[in-house]
């Protein structure tokens, strides 16, 4: 179920990472490597803070949407149980409303203690 996750969303994840890759100016490596920057300085220095943004980006992507993912668990996990499971059978199996919309509330504040700790780094800002 995993892999098929990773499948899933992955896209997701990357094409934030690519475009801020795309982002990042030429000159700023060319003037790393003038200034006599070995290539992990370069990388750890000059390019890894540029792309976090994207890097927040497609974290935030990925995991919003696999929160509420339940296909993926029928399909392919058989037995195994997500919350997006437990929510779907108490509304259309059990007719629990009242559990599911408890059960919905979870992944709102996991997305949203997410959102506040990602925040407070500033990524956010330089989206």
């Amino acid at each position: 179920m995993i892999l098929v996750e990773v499948y899933l969303w992955l896209p997701y994840v990357i094409t934030p990472i690519y475009t801020a890759f795309e982002q990042v100016p030429e000159s700023l490596l060319e003037a790393s490597s003038d200034l006599g920057a070995r290539s992990g300085v370069t990388i750890r220095k000059v390019l890894l803070p540029m792309i976090v943004p994207g890097v927040v980006a497609g974290s935030i992507f990925s995991f919003s949407l696999s929160l509420g993912d339940y296909i993926v668990a029928g399909i392919v996990g058989g037995k195994t149980q997500v919350l997006g499971n437990i929510i779907y059978t108490d509304v259309g199996v059990a007719n629990n409303s009242p559990m599911a919309a408890a059960c919905a509330l979870i992944p709102i504040i996991i997305i949203g203690v997410y959102l506040m700790l990602v925040s407070r780094t500033g990524a956010l800002k330089r989206l």
